[in-house]
């Protein structure tokens, strides 16, 4: 009964509950992600101590390692920068510097001239062929010279005709003066028969004029090159009726030889042309191509024009060139050279070694000891190559003309061209094996101060060791 009435008491326990897996898996989502990131900082965090190896900081060895390999890679960059510079020189020379002045110019020919017909008829022959060079009279077309012959044949007949007259004429007239000087006629009619005489004179001075204007009309048929020099394209062909209105003409020919080229210079340069042109001198002018690096033909100033052009400052100029190569070409493009004057005991350095900066013109001058200064110039003509220097350097001195971009005052360089060819290969050798040599060493020294100073820690500990 004591049982009955306490159970009634008793708390009743709860059914288990069921969980459901999508909440489980819910629930360990944040749990892993923490553990990931876990991983993640102790991964960094051993980078960190690897990288940094506070453990090693109190062994010598590697102490003394680390600051040898530092030391030595500045020493090597000091040593890079303190290198001795390669470069290329040359020596300072004196000699004769020409006064040039440089323009551009276009080939002209003397005579370019369009052959036309001077007659009307039809064109039979062509005696030329395109491209040929002709002399002055050769034989270029021929128009149909028999409408001409017959008209001169004709003029000649009249001519026979009147001449005829005028002979019967003046016997006449000799014949009535006898008359007159036995008074067997009148005056008058001795005056009449003068009169004659002098119309039948007219009228051969006419036919004698109209036979030359159709012999004329048949040289003119045979038309022929009124100049020397190259024919061009044909501009009509044979069976065409030419007349004396056609603006194209048969051909042109252009003479080449001689040919001249006219090019322009400024109006500052008229006195330093003038002043030898008024002497008598003949001045040099070289035609080099569009390029300016190859010499086509050498000739003279011919002239100079009479006014200047005022919206350009410039004068034009003409100069006469032989061509007997035919380099020069009509209306090609020229670079031309007028030689002016010629400079003696000029110094003169290559115009690569001379360079620009903020105060003006200066070359690198190389010292006897291997070093170089800089040194201020005033430069004077130049020609190509070549330079010619009034002030700052003297002849025999050393100028750079190749590797100043790396040099600086006082620079030191090496010039590979003083070298002997024989000794490069050999130089280069000995060269590769000291610095081999040299390299060994430097890293063997670190690494007898490394072995060093571990058999002194392991000396260390076997004292102590055997200590009691």
């Amino acid at each position: 009964m004591d049982d009955q009435k306490k159970s009634p008491t008793q708390t009743p326990t709860p059914p288990p509950r069921k969980t459901d897996p999508s909440l489980s898996a819910t629930s360990l989502r944040p749990a892993r992600r923490r553990f990931g990131w876990l991983i993640v900082a102790l991964l960094i965090i051993g980078g960190a101590l690897a990288w940094w190896h506070p453990w090693s900081r109190n062994d010598p060895a590697k102490a003394q390692q680390a600051g040898s390999s530092t030391g030595g890679a500045r020493r090597g960059g000091a040593n890079q920068a303190n290198q001795p510079q390669p470069v290329h020189v040359a020596t300072v020379k004196t000699g004769e510097m020409p006064v040039v002045i440089n323009s551009l110019g276009t080939v002209t020919p003397l005579a370019n001239v369009t052959v036309k017909t001077q007659l009307n008829g039809i064109l039979v022959d062509v005696a030329f062929k395109e491209g040929q060079m002709v002399k002055k009279g050769d034989l270029l077309a021929q128009i149909d010279p028999r409408p001409y012959e017959i008209s001169l044949r004709n003029a000649q007949g009249t001519l026979a005709k009147d001449q005829a007259l005028l002979q019967t004429a003046r016997l006449d007239l000799q014949r009535y003066q006898t008359l007159l000087s036995q008074d067997s006629i009148a005056k008058q009619q001795v005056d009449t028969q003068a009169s004659l005489v002098k119309q039948y004179e007219g009228a051969v001075k006419s036919d004698q004029a109209n036979v030359d204007t159709y012999k004329l009309d048949l040289t003119y048929a045979r038309i022929t090159a009124p100049v020397s020099g190259r024919v061009g394209l044909r501009q009509v062909d044979p069976g065409n009726y030419v007349t004396t209105g056609d603006t194209n003409g048969v051909v042109v020919i252009t003479q080449l030889q001689p040919i001249s080229v006219i090019f322009t210079t400024s109006e500052d340069n008229l006195t330093a042309i003038m002043k030898p042109m008024r002497a008598g001198v003949k001045m040099s002018v070289t035609a080099y191509d569009r390029a300016n690096t190859t010499s086509l033909e050498a000739g003279y100033l011919e002239t100079v024009d009479n006014q200047i052009d005022t919206t350009t400052g410039t004068v034009k100029l003409r100069a006469t060139f032989a061509n007997q190569q035919n380099m020069l070409f009509p209306n090609q493009f020229v670079n031309t050279k007028l030689l002016v004057d010629v400079i003696k005991n000029a110094t003169i350095v290559p115009t690569s070694a001379v360079l620009n900066g903020s105060s003006g013109a200066f070359v690198y001058v190389v010292k006897p000891d291997n070093t170089v200064t800089v040194r201020n110039v005033k430069i004077g003509p130049v020609d190509g190559e070549r330079t010619s220097i009034k002030t700052g350097v003297q002849a025999g001195e050393r100028v750079v003309i190749d590797g100043s971009d790396r040099l600086k005052e006082g620079a030191k360089i090496t010039i590979p061209a003083d070298k002997p060819t024989g000794a490069s290969g050999a130089s280069g050798a000995s060269g590769a094996s000291g610095a081999s040599g040299a390299s060994g060493a430097s890293a063997a020294v670190p690494a007898a101060a490394a072995s060093g100073a571990s058999g002194a820690h392991h000396a260390d500990r076997r004292h102590q060791q055997s200590q009691p």
